[in-house]
């Protein structure tokens, strides 16, 4: 079963989650703020991040942007509140999804699992593909450079590049992609998908205001290209 790294400040939700994540065959290592769950990563190594929102000292906005600098470790946020702020801020600083407090067991369990395939399961065994000029994607080695350099990228921001670029210049409405990015199905949060999108918009995009490769097709969602 995949470790989990779980940071979280309130003791008793902690040790909650820690109980039931355990109960499920998690291996779990839980802290109370940001600075010691940094450090845990590298000595425990876990396979995915629960991360709290509101966090004393370096609040979880902040540790998500300073172990996107190093790594590409899957994170959920943990918020109490579902203020369309908060869940914007935390997607842009790079974390893979959240989830809003409190929530059942069976929810946690299924965001993780579909974190993780999305982080696992994107590659197959097809050559480096070449696409549009200065951006180059390599699906054997989940990689993607652009202008030769290696481009840091998130899971979710990953799936949702490939996702597109198979079938380049279709247009796939935010609900199809919340299912086949996400895999959260018709009650999921189409606000994940466009604040995914502008993350990855600033990544690959010379310029974000005026998209070559992730278009905006208005009323209907987005579309790789045109080539």
């Amino acid at each position: 079963m995949p470790r989990v790294l779980l940071v979280e400040d309130d003791p008793g939700i902690r040790e909650a989650l820690n109980l039931a994540l355990r109960r499920r065959g998690h291996e779990v290592e839980s802290t109370s703020c940001a600075e010691s769950g940094i450090e845990a990563i590298g000595v425990f190594r876990p396979d995915l991040m629960l991360l709290d929102l509101m966090l004393p000292g370096m609040n979880g906005v902040q540790a998500c942007r300073q172990v996107r600098m190093t790594s590409q470790l899957p994170i959920i946020m943990l918020t109490a509140r579902s203020d369309d702020f908060d869940m914007v801020v935390g997607l842009d600083a790079g974390a893979d999804d959240y989830i809003v407090k409190p929530a059942r067991t069976e929810v946690i369990e299924a965001r993780i699992r579909a974190v993780l395939r999305r982080h696992e399961g994107q590659g197959g065994a097809e050559p480096p593909s070449e696409v549009q000029g200065a951006l180059a994607i390599d699906r054997s080695l989940l990689a993607v450079t652009k202008n030769g350099q290696r481009l840091q990228l998130a899971a979710s921001e990953l799936k949702l590049l490939l996702y597109l670029a198979d079938s380049p210049e279709h247009v796939f409405s935010r609900q199809e992609l919340l299912e086949h990015v996400w895999e959260h199905g018709y009650d999921g949060d189409l606000r994940l998908v466009d604040a995914c999108v502008h993350r990855l918009r600033s990544k690959i995009e010379d310029v974000q205001a005026a998209p070559r490769y992730i278009q905006t097709v208005r009323g209907f969602g987005y579309r790789f290209g045109p080539l």
